[in-house]
Order: structure tokens, then sequence, then C-alpha cells
């Protein structure tokens, strides 16, 4: 029986803010253009999955943003949320090919995170209007791009949790 393990391939892909920014900045140095998104992914579904490729496709790097357990509750989205830990969305997430890094943040916005990643797109999903996206302003500032990309018609975890109660 061997000795050696094998690291986790999907934990290389989840950093702290500061080395976030320190490799968006190794990547920019080669020219990459970086994307960034966020949300809670509390249960991936296929909406996540047409709309992060969908987001990757739009640059180089795609770093996903992702609300921590204590940012989910004051959203708002239920006592119960979120179903799954902020540890284990990060870790789903990093498992998609088309994700390069992954955040988890604490603020109620990633307004801290995008200044500090300064990232060439800010994406978000068609329910935000690009106006209203978080960011959009430190990202158009330095010459950047913000998009609001297709939703999935009745793909949403609100939904899907409510479907599941429902029976």
């Amino acid at each position: 029986m061997s000795t050696i393990t094998v690291p986790e391939t999907t934990d290389r892909r989840i950093f702290d803010r500061i080395s976030a920014v320190r490799m968006v900045n190794v990547w920019r140095l080669k020219s990459d253009r970086i994307v960034f998104t966020n949300g809670c992914f509390d249960i991936l579904h296929r909406g996540h999955v047409e709309y992060l490729p969908e987001a990757a496709a739009l640059g180089d790097r795609l770093v996903v943003g992702v609300n921590s357990d204590a940012s989910v509750r004051r959203l708002g989205k239920g006592d119960d949320r979120p179903l799954n830990d902020q540890d284990s969305r990060a870790k789903v997430l990093a498992a998609l090919r088309c994700v390069d890094a992954v955040v988890i943040f604490d603020e109620d916005t990633p307004l801290e995170l995008i200044t500090a990643l300064q990232p060439d797109v800010v994406a978000k999903g068609g329910d935000w209007k690009p106006e209203q996206i978080v960011g959009a302003d430190v990202v158009k500032a330095r010459g950047g791009e913000v998009r609001s990309l297709k939703l999935v018609d009745g793909f949403s975890t609100t939904a899907l949790v409510e479907k599941i109660r429902r029976g």
C-alpha cells in the first residue's frame, strides 16, 4: 500500500482574499482577462451550469465570489439557508472546469472583493440590470465591462427549495 497521498484537485482553486488578489495579479501579468461573478450557489442547478461557462467565456479566467454562511443568512433567504455550508459550496464550484478561482466573502455585497480584485469584467444573471450590478462603477472606472447574462427560466435555488418543501 502506497503512503503517497494525492491532494484534492479542487482545493487549489479556493483562495482567501489576499491569495486571490495575488493570483489575479499573476494572471494579469500574462495578459489574461479576468471575469468576476458572485452568488450564494446554495444548490447548484442547471441555471448555474449554463450561466457560469457563459461568464467564463467573457475572458480568460473566471473568479467566483461566494457569500459566506453569515452573509447568506443576512440576505434573508430563509432561516434554514444556506442549505450547504460555505466550504461545501466553494468546493462544488471549484470542481467546475470553467471556474479558475473561488473566494468566500463575508460582506453583504461583493464590493470590497471586486475593489480588491479589479476584474476586467463583472457578470451577473439576467435578473440584474447592468446598472444594478454591485461593483459596476469600479469595473467601468478602469475601462472594464459589466454584463447581465441570460437566465434559464424556471431555475433558481429558492424555487427548488420551495418545490422540495411542497413535495
